[in-house]
């Protein structure tokens, strides 16, 4: 799952990122509002993660303009304010949750999981492709009934490539994907990371899964199953 994280201050943004990959999400931050809704213009994230306040045009205001244009998405607002009426607005505009700052981490990952739940309702929470099923609700992967242990990136690159099963997605797919945009687009992360996954998932049986297209990318061969 692609979570993104509106936050001016890069110490928080950055603390924020390293924790949510350790647990499996791919994470884009934007620092302004502008950059946030110019980023969910091209990216299907799951969730934002929106400061209320922001340089230029306020959390509040994102919030709001999103709801306005009819996007769903789970927005889980942060925020230095505890009055109540601060709370109250930012869930009156469409946020899905509030947390104030300071806060603890953990309490940050359970609203993340619970908005997640929530918005579960209109995506699916079960991906398969042949005998391989991913759960994206609890991360847990199998193949043939068999649970395979897989690292945060080996997940975020095998749950996109199934949310595209049979279609050829690019080298530079993957890695706007599961990587940061500003990722150097001449590293081979991708093949090293498809090796990987090959090792747990096609190796150990006799289908393969996963196709290499010369000169263009990867796809899993399997049809997804509904």
């Amino acid at each position: 799952m692609r979570l993104l994280i509106v936050e001016d201050q890069r110490k928080i943004a950055g603390f924020l990122k390293r924790g949510l990959e350790e647990e499996h999400y791919a994470v884009d931050i934007a620092d302004t509002g502008e950059d946030a809704l110019a980023l969910i213009d091209v990216t299907p994230y799951d969730l934002v993660i929106l400061d209320l306040m922001l340089p230029g045009m306020s959390g509040l205001d994102v919030c709001q303009r999103l709801r306005a244009r009819g996007e769903t998405i789970p927005v889980l607002m942060l925020t230095a304010k505890h009055r109540v009426e601060d709370r109250v607005m930012g869930l009156d505009l469409g946020a899905d949750d509030y947390l104030t700052k300071p806060f603890a981490f953990p309490e940050l990952l359970a609203r993340v999981r619970s908005a997640l739940r929530r918005h579960a309702q209109t995506k699916t929470v079960t991906l398969q492709v042949g005998d391989l099923v991913l759960n994206t609700a609890t991360h847990e992967v199998t193949r043939a009934g068999r649970s395979i242990d897989l690292v945060s990136k080996e997940y975020a690159v095998l749950e996109y490539l199934m949310r595209r099963a049979g279609q050829v997605v690019t080298r530079t797919m993957i890695l706007e994907g599961v990587w940061n945009y500003d990722f150097d687009p001449g590293s081979n992360v991708v093949d090293v990371y498809i090796r990987y996954l090959r090792r747990k998932l096609d190796d150990p049986y006799p289908e393969k899964l996963i196709e290499t297209i010369r000169g263009t990318g990867y796809r899993l061969r399997a049809s997804r199953v509904p």
